[in-house]
């Protein structure tokens, strides 16, 4: 009898920490997921940051350089390629 419960207590245990490193895998599959997430998001944002900045810098350039100034909507036309046939 004595032996039945310590062969219990010992199964108990075994299913106690298998419990416990299956949810560690679950939580661990959990931040993977995450963090590749994270890092296409940052690898996006990066890519965005560096297209802003080489705008503004070409812009900053061209105004120095060669006094170039955007030109605003009232100053903008357009030629409608498709009726000059």
């Amino acid at each position: 009898m004595f032996w039945i419960g310590v062969a219990g207590l010992l199964l108990t245990g075994v299913v106690a920490v298998s419990v416990v490193a299956l949810r560690q895998n679950v939580q661990l599959d959990q931040a993977t997921r995450e963090r590749t997430r994270l890092r296409a998001e940052n690898a996006s944002l990066a890519s965005r940051v560096s297209a802003a900045v080489a705008a503004s810098r070409i812009e900053g350039l061209a105004q120095r350089s060669f006094g170039l100034v955007p030109a605003s909507a009232q100053e903008t036309t357009f030629l409608d390629l498709r009726s000059a046939k």
